[in-house]
């Protein structure tokens, strides 16, 4: 069994540097994970577990040893070097990156669903796992434009709670986003206000996709205006808004009600 007990171990260096930078998690093509339930995950669903370290207290669903290219035991202090967490759960790994690039086409799943949501400028790393997290839960699939927080930060992946590892994630522009619409023959949509905006619950959103904005100013002028329509949620009116992830989870749950 391997055994590291220095902070300074270039496995450890290399693990820190996946946690906080964006630039070296894309030049290196791997990104970090932490808690026993991602790695359990990430298992099930055949990622490309690189490297794992684990404390001899932690909450293993199975023995790491032998299943993944490198497992190393390390003591507390220097997981709590390497963990992105304040409470460190015993256990980081690395794992290969995937593209996240454009599909070819936009194609129907496995239950025949073309439902897609669409996010713009969504910079909260937590707020683009939660969604991440629900639209799995409610058969979308999740578009990025550029200006969204990292999908490989650790608290985008932390909150996504293992999607990353079983459903579809793209990358795109915005004009790679209208050209695969067109071709596909959906609608967009826009969670905004304008003149044509109408009660989302009067949508028919079984086969579309829905765009949502960043956290503080909404969607982006260019993306409304690629929006065949806007919808909005009803809402009390001392109410001004809905931050992304909860306005995404309401779309997502108006989309697939009378589904399950």
């Amino acid at each position: 069994m391997e055994v590291i007990t220095s902070k300074s171990n270039s496995l450890c260096v290399h693990l820190r540097k996946l946690a906080s930078s964006r630039s070296y998690r894309e030049e290196t093509g791997e990104f970090l994970c932490d808690s026993p339930k991602l790695l359990e995950e990430a298992e099930a669903w055949g990622a490309a577990v690189m490297a794992v370290l684990y404390t001899d207290g932690a909450a293993l669903p199975w023995n790491p040893e032998g299943l993944f290219p490198r497992v190393v035991k390390v003591s507390e202090s220097v997981m709590r070097s390497v963990s992105p967490m304040e409470t460190p759960q015993g256990v980081v790994f690395s794992c290969r990156s995937s593209s996240y690039g454009p599909p070819e086409r936009l194609e129907p799943d496995v239950q025949g669903r073309m439902r897609y949501l669409v996010l713009d400028g969504v910079q909260d790393p937590g707020n683009v796992g939660t969604i991440l997290r629900t639209a799995d839960a409610f058969g979308a699939t999740v578009i990025l434009l550029p200006g969204c927080a990292d999908l490989n930060n650790p608290k985008t992946l932390r909150a996504g709670m293992g999607v990353h590892f079983r459903s579809a994630i793209y990358r795109c522009t915005l004009p790679e986003l209208t050209a695969l619409l067109k071709e596909a023959g959906l609608p967009l949509y826009g969670a905004a206000l304008r003149e044509d905006t109408e009660d989302v619950r009067a949508v028919d959103l079984r086969r579309c996709a829905m765009a949502v904005g960043s956290e503080g100013r909404g969607l982006s002028a260019a993306v409304l205006a690629a929006c065949d329509r806007t919808v909005r949620i009803p809402m009390d009116k001392t109410c001004e808004s809905l931050n992304a992830a909860s306005a995404a989870s309401v779309l997502l749950w108006e989309a697939a009600r009378g589904e399950y």
